[in-house]
């Protein structure tokens, strides 16, 4: 079985988030890049099923600057076989259906059984990645798993919904993505930073995946304005003289609150 997993480098999840005010893009420079703890959890769900079924290829794929090769690459000290990264300059502040066509194209080049993605990335959190690329890939989805199993002709696990759970389940070939309630990903070892100098790494450009970052066939979208969030003021105080409860109701419906 071949199982393709998502990975990304983001901001340190608990570092500083700030925005470029020119650019309107992630200022990746306020805090230490990382691999999305998302993905880890992921890739740890496609090696924990390689690890008890010899044979299987797990392969990383990634789309960012050429920068980001360090933090990918701990994906392959973690266990993966092979990595792809889509370096290209039309892809800075790509918005999801950029994205997802360049992803998915990687995918299709690749091949695969399985795709495995995080619901959602700590940066963009936009939390419909993987649904977009199983359309483009056609085949089935099941996202939001809060657990996984595999077989060799299915993938099935258990979404929450409203009041209780539902167990779905889709054939392969199929698209996953799951949430943080699957374990976290494994540390790599020295054998595993070691080995992992010489596994294959492979980056590839739009063009070499034949995506037109202007095709009209897909939709982009560019910010027109951005500003820093203002700063936390104080809140309203309101002392109890007798007529508290009607001060309160009184801001509720003011703020629309009630």
């Amino acid at each position: 079985m071949k199982i393709v997993v998502l990975v990304k480098e983001v901001p340190d999840t608990y570092g500083d988030r700030k925005l470029n005010l020119e650019t309107g893009l992630a200022d990746r420079a306020a805090s230490e890049p990382v691999l999305d703890e998302i993905g880890g959890r992921a890739l740890e769900v496609a090696l924990s099923y390689a690890d008890k079924n010899p044979g299987t290829e797990v392969v990383v794929v990634s789309a960012g600057p050429s920068s980001a090769q360090a933090t990918i690459r701990k994906a392959l000290a973690m266990g993966a076989a092979r990595a792809v990264q889509i370096v290209d300059d039309e892809l800075a502040g790509a918005d999801l259906g950029l994205t997802a066509q360049a992803l998915a194209a990687a995918i299709r080049k690749e091949g695969f059984d399985l795709v495995i993605c995080g619901n959602q990335s700590t940066d963009g959190s936009g939390g419909v990645l993987p649904a977009m690329i199983a359309e483009l890939l056609d085949v089935p989805q099941a996202t939001s798993l809060n657990s996984v199993q595999i077989t060799d002709a299915q993938v099935s696990g258990e979404r929450a919904i409203d009041g209780g759970t539902a167990t779905v389940s889709a054939s392969l070939p199929a698209v996953i993505s799951i949430t943080e309630r699957l374990p976290d990903a494994r540390f790599p070892n020295f054998k595993g930073i070691m080995a992992a100098k010489k596994k294959p790494y492979e980056t590839k450009s739009l063009a070499d995946l034949g995506v037109d970052a202007w095709d009209g066939a897909a939709a982009r979208s560019i910010m027109i304005a951005v500003s820093e969030k203002p700063p936390r003021a104080a809140g309203v105080k309101i002392v109890d003289e007798g007529d508290a409860g009607v001060k309160l109701a009184e801001f509720l419906l003011e703020n629309r609150l009630a």
